[in-house]
């Protein structure tokens, strides 16, 4: 299984893909979107859909895990991260992928048992899994590469269950 995953954000959306087998994850790629914010925030989202949309067209992935929003100061600040998922979403589907977002809260839960894991361990955790040197770099490429996990472990248990 290969999984896009994604960290969302408006001037910075993280993005890792990871392919999973068994017990075993192999990094593929990993990286940050960057956007001008000096541009209209429709122009910012749709830059961001048109890069996803390469790494999926050149990674062909079978899923994709989003970061969902856990905490905002203020509305404003939350519509906008809303906007890119919302449109992450739309391109998913014009892919036929699966999709699906995840609190902070299950995807440290996913990779280390605790809910209230530090960001450093999440980040050791993604290096570990990865079977890497060094963490990931920046943090918003680890979170998106925590997602992808993430979403493969809530995979596999759901398999279990049924």
């Amino acid at each position: 299984m290969v999984i896009l995953g994604i960290d969302p954000g408006l001037a910075q959306t993280g993005w890792g893909i990871v392919a999973a087998e068994g017990q075993k994850f192999k990094l593929l790629s990993y990286g940050v979107i960057k956007t001008d914010k000096a541009k209209p925030l429709e122009v910012r989202i749709f830059s961001i859909v048109k890069i996803i949309e390469d790494l999926i067209k050149k990674y062909d992935p079978s899923d994709i895990s989003i970061e969902d929003i856990y905490f905002f100061k203020n509305i404003s600040s939350a519509i906008p991260i809303a906007k890119v998922i919302g449109a992450i979403g739309v391109a998913a589907m014009n892919h036929n992928l699966k999709f699906r977002t995840f609190t902070p809260l299950q995807i440290k839960t996913a990779l280390t048992g605790i809910g209230r894991a530090e960001k450093h361990q999440i980040q050791e955790m993604v290096r570990l899994l990865l079977s890497l040197k060094e963490i990931p770099r920046p943090d918003h490429a680890a979170d998106a590469l925590a997602a992808g996990i993430c979403y493969y472990n809530h995979s596999i248990s759901n398999q279990r269950i049924k």
